[in-house]
Formats: structure tokens, sequence, C-alpha cells
């Protein structure tokens, strides 16, 4: 009895770890990159980070191992991670890593950089 307790405390707390992320729009993210109320994680590489990302974006390729550093004292704040587009779930890395790390408003922009290019926003290089 006691290791099936202990197994389904395992897959509850694991499941925390899985849970899907709410997503943000384009024009969302666009207000709270105005408003200076976000962190933007780019999980695309570091090769499509440079050829070019969504403002203000950190490349998770180079600084996830930092990631505690980069974002905010806050752990309320608004943390937004994508990769290529609605396909990809490449972004679940940063927005585990994040949630692990205690932030509590981590969100998805589904569309990732493929639908931010695709409603023409700029791009940061």
């Amino acid at each position: 009895m006691k290791k099936l307790i202990a197994l389904v405390f395992a897959l509850v707390a694991s499941a925390g770890f899985a849970a899907e992320f709410p997503d943000i729009s384009i024009a969302d993210l666009k207000k709270a990159i105005a408003d200076k109320k976000v962190t933007v994680i780019d999980v695309n590489g570091a090769a499509s980070y440079k050829a070019g990302h969504v403002p203000t974006a950190i490349d998770f390729a180079t600084q996830g191992s930092n990631l505690a550093s980069a974002l905010p004292a806050d752990k309320g704040a608004l943390v937004v991670a994508y990769c290529g587009g609605p396909a990809c779930s490449a972004y679940k890395a940063a927005a585990n890593a994040a949630s692990q790390l205690g932030y509590t408003n981590v969100k998805h922009l589904s569309a990732g950089i493929s639908g931010w290019k695709a409603a023409k926003e700029p791009l940061e290089k």
C-alpha cells in the first residue's frame, strides 16, 4: 500500500512539470514587450536566434544553463517561451525550466517565430 501511495504521489508531482502552459497571443505579447512586463525565451537554437528573434527574447541555447540569472527576481512575473510554430514542442524545455525555478506565470507563444513572421512583426537581430 505504501508503494502504491508513493507511486501515485510521484505521478502527480511529475505531472505538474509536464503540464501544458497557457497560450499568449501575438497581440498580448507585443503589449507586454512594449510595457516591459515580460521575459521572452527563444528556444529555436543559436543560429535561428541570430537570424532574427522576437524583440527582447533571450537565447535559451546559450543562456539555458544560466536561466535563473536571466529571469526577473519576481517569481510571478510573466515569462513566455516560444519555438518554431504551432507544431513545435521545444518551448517546453524553457517553460519547464522556468516553472521548476518557481515562476508561476509561464506562457507559450504557440504561433512561434513562424507566426510572428507571418504577422509581419519586427525581428530583433
